[in-house]
């Protein structure tokens, strides 16, 4: 998200009246309420005379997001006059923070400011690596339809959003494991470009539901543990682009299913502990992919 362009602009007009550097009118000098500003990037990450307003990656712990969510009724309600925010503002800036409330190149206001304070800013709200990657995956991504993810529920598929407002969902068929089959898998495919994560360890599936697996174009975590998963199914993995962590734990893949592995370049962590491949298989895969952890015993 950009700071400037899509928070800015609804804090200028409804928050930064009462929350900016001090200033005269009428010949008195006026101070920013509760010595909070809100025109700097510095200024907001120094808080107000009670302490930090912001927290990156959690809006329930930053008081700029908890002030206006209280009731219009409540003293500490923000703003105290004027027009609220909207509700597309509220999640503007909900979302702003879980993405790790990154100012961008936006400095603001340096009156006032300390030495080195914007920099440190920068320093402190830079966005993590996860939020920024999974911030990627959900540009142009539609929620599921409801239709949709009833359709996948009755197929057995517990469907939930990897947090709140977000059209990216995680998937599993833990509360009929015995009954999740190759033919199961398929009715996730109306759900495809919104599955980032699936669990399907020990469910019943074989090499055959790879092939399903293998349109998942955002799937980040696989879980495969303790299935009949073998070698040749893994291939049909191949053309996953993101895919960061894969559990093979108890299967039957062995060295020649790692050569599979190893043309996905964007693994990070695989598990492949009581799998039937050896040490030597697992040295040639870390060869493969650089910085890849693998975890076999």
């Amino acid at each position: 998200m950009s700071f400037e362009k899509e928070i800015l602009p609804f804090l200028t007009k409804k928050c930064v009246d009462c929350h900016r550097a001090p200033y005269e009118e009428n010949g008195k000098k006026k101070e920013p309420k509760a010595g909070l500003r809100l025109d700097a990037a510095w200024a907001i990450v120094k808080g107000s005379e009670n302490g930090p307003v912001l927290t990156a990656g959690a809006p329930d712990k930053s008081g700029i997001y908890e002030s206006v969510m209280l009731p219009k009724d409540d003293d500490a309600h923000m703003p105290p006059k004027g027009d609220d925010l909207t509700k597309e503002e509220i999640a503007l800036l909900k979302k702003w923070i879980e993405e790790g409330a990154d100012f961008g190149g936006w400095v603001g206001n340096t009156e006032g400011m300390p030495a080195g304070a914007a920099t440190q800013a920068q320093r402190e709200f830079k966005p993590r690596e996860h939020d920024v990657f999974f911030a990627k995956l959900e540009k142009e991504v539609k929620p599921l339809a409801d239709a949709v993810l009833e359709a996948a529920k009755k197929a057995g598929a517990q469907v939930a959003p990897v947090k709140v407002e977000s059209p990216l969902v995680r998937v599993d068929f833990l509360t009929g494991v015995s009954k999740c089959d190759d033919a199961k898998i398929e009715s996730i495919l109306p759900l495809k470009e919104n599955v980032v994560a699936l669990d399907l360890g020990r469910t019943v599936i074989t090499d055959a539901a790879l092939k399903t697996i293998g349109q998942l174009p955002r799937l980040v975590t696989l879980d495969l543990r303790q299935t009949k998963i073998g070698d040749a199914g893994l291939e049909s993995l191949s053309g996953l682009k993101n895919l960061h962590t894969l559990n093979l734990y108890g299967t039957q893949v062995t060295d020649e299913g790692l050569k599979h592995l190893a043309k996905i370049k964007s693994l990070k962590n695989i598990y492949l502990w009581q799998s039937k491949a050896t040490k030597a298989g697992v040295k040639q895969l870390a060869a493969a992919l650089p910085g890849v952890k693998v975890s076999i015993e």
